[in-house]
């Protein structure tokens, strides 16, 4: 609709009595929402246009017109244009494509508890009669990316108790188009007053050595200094890389990855037994006590399957590092649970995506998720008190609380 059209005051009149939405693009009301939305912008310009930019030769340079959703649905406006370019309107801003914050930050917002932009888009049509392309979705939720760039580059506490650091796997379409495999690894930490916080999320297309050197070498370069205990599930090259950027930093391999990885190799008609006689091993009261147990799970079973004890034998420091700690940092830090059941909540949003169309898509959809998750880390683990003064007491100055 152009803006000098009159309103049908009749249309209007029906309209409100069939409970029919009064503005957008059928609404009779529409012309003049367009009229006061341009009127606005031509002030604008004449402002703009003072006596000092017309001796300049600054003139107006004819419109462009844009569609522009607002909460009372769709309208079409006519932004002037001067010569030089210097025109900047308040009004509806350059590449502006919604006008209401609130359906802006209620469009984030449904993005991120895992809404597809198809539903996104049928509810905002069904409620403000305003119709979302995908592409004007993707746009709005992009307005987090600064956020998450700021985010990734926070400064960190020099010293945490405890980190855990596991991946969680998505597809997502690379620079060819075709569905290929990403890994978010997160590196989920205990502060010194006993929060949770993600420390970094990282997008990996390989892993290995290197890769672990740059994470690691991120977290020292925004200020941590010394990590206590950190907690990985056996991924290749990690436990070396952590030692190589923090020295003193004690690595417990994930009991529960390592009994998961062992049974696969196990033959279904023993693995009830197997399991049995292994969880005497990790379930031990101490060190020396696991390692009896291990020599008669070798002599029962080493035979038949000696690459499972081969691997217990190979891993056996890193897995048996929880002994030499009380019981109640022993439950924290011989599984990766905790990062696991963070994992889980994120996978309850990205469950129905199938495929990302980029790795930013996918960072901004698991940042948006950890954002509303983390809301609720406003309490520090249970029993934090008794568990901080063990760990003063085991890592001294390294791990001071008063």
């Amino acid at each position: 609709m152009m803006a000098n059209e009159e309103i049908d005051y009749k249309l209007a009149a029906e309209q409100l009595r069939t409970g029919k939405p009064l503005f957008g693009k059928e609404g009779a009301l529409a012309p003049m929402l367009e009229r006061i939305l341009n009127a606005a912008l031509e002030g604008e310009m004449d402002a703009h246009l003072s006596d000092e930019s017309r001796e300049s030769g600054n003139r107006r340079n004819g419109k462009m017109s844009k569609t522009v959703q607002t909460q009372y649905g769709e309208v079409t406006v006519e932004t002037p244009r001067d010569r030089d370019g210097s025109f900047d309107p308040q009004t509806v801003r350059k590449r502006e494509t919604i006008l209401a914050e609130g359906m802006a930050d209620q469009i984030i917002g449904m993005y991120a508890f895992g809404t597809s932009t198809r539903e996104i888009s049928r509810y905002f049509e069904r409620e403000f009669n305003t119709r979302l392309s995908a592409e004007t979705i993707s746009a709005i939720t992009d307005r987090v990316l600064p956020e998450i760039k700021e985010w990734k580059s926070r400064s960190l506490d020099a010293v945490y108790a405890i980190c855990w650091l596991d991946a969680i796997h998505y597809k997502v379409k690379d620079d060819s188009g075709r569905a290929v495999t990403r890994a978010i690894y997160n590196v989920l930490g205990i502060n010194k007053e006993g929060h949770k916080e993600l420390l970094g999320m990282y997008v990996a297309k390989s892993e290995g050595a290197n890769f672990w050197l740059e994470v690691l070498t991120d977290l020292q370069n925004r200020g941590v200094e010394d990590i206590m205990i950190c907690c990985v599930d056996g991924l290749k090259g990690f436990p070396d890389a952590i030692q190589s950027v923090f020295p003193h930093t004690a690595v417990q391999l994930c009991i529960v990855h390592q009994i998961r990885n062992s049974v696969k190799y196990v033959g279904s008609k023993h693995q009830k037994e197997f399991l049995k006689d292994l969880k005497l091993v990790y379930g031990a009261v101490s060190k020396d006590a696991a390692e009896t147990e291990l020599d008669r799970l070798e002599a029962k079973w080493g035979e038949q399957y000696p690459i499972v004890i081969k691997s217990w034998r190979d891993n056996w420091e890193r897995l048996t590092e929880f002994f030499q700690y009380t019981k109640e940092i022993r439950r924290l830090i011989y599984t990766t649970n905790t990062v696991e059941g963070y994992h889980r909540q994120i996978r309850k949003v990205t469950k129905n995506k199938g495929v990302f169309p980029s790795d930013t898509a996918l960072e901004k959809l698991v940042y948006l998720a950890y954002r509303n998750i983390s809301e609720k880390w406003t309490m520090p683990l249970s029993n934090w008190a008794l568990i901080s003064q063990q760990l003063a007491i085991k890592f001294g100055d390294r791990y001071e609380i008063m």
